[in-house]
């Protein structure tokens, strides 16, 4: 079988940062797959699962409620937990979006109260939910988009 394109990248390498990991294409309708990336895969630990899902509940809400809720497809985490994956409709690159992600940061850093989506009729893992610690990676997250404005793979 072929090897996936995400397989390709040299995680040894990656560091965070926001990627454009692939564009696809089907019936004139583009889709581009940005990659999240919030911790060095295979240096640094992965996000707890519960930190996980709450950037997971507020991302999406914050995303799906912004100017661009129209051109968004999907919001999830990554099954490596290192990060997550943003697909949008269009040809953007991580600087087009860069406000954005940095206004999703914002929101869940200053987001108090219940987290949306956290009930047992709307989701089938409402119970674990870690406010704190999706506030420290997102955290960490913007600290190195800013520093780094690392917006393309390591070669």
């Amino acid at each position: 079988m072929e090897r996936i394109e995400s397989f390709k990248i040299n995680h040894l390498k990656l560091l965070p940062g926001l990627y454009v990991s692939r564009r696809d294409k089907s019936r004139g309708c583009a889709v581009t797959t940005f990659d999240m990336r919030i911790t060095a895969p295979n240096r640094e630990p992965v996000i707890d699962m519960p930190a996980l899902h709450t950037i997971e509940h507020l991302g999406a809400t914050y995303l799906r409620n912004s100017s661009l809720k129209d051109d968004i497809v999907y919001f999830g985490p990554m099954g490596c937990r290192t990060g997550f994956y943003l697909l949008m409709f269009g040809e953007s690159e991580p600087q087009d979006i860069s406000d954005l992600v940095l206004d999703m940061c914002d929101f869940i850093l200053s987001f108090e109260g219940k987290v949306p989506g956290a009930e047992p009729e709307q989701c089938g893992n409402y119970s674990e939910q870690n406010l704190n610690m999706a506030k420290y990676y997102i955290g960490k997250y913007k600290e190195e988009l800013l520093r780094s404005g690392r917006f393309v793979y390591p070669e």
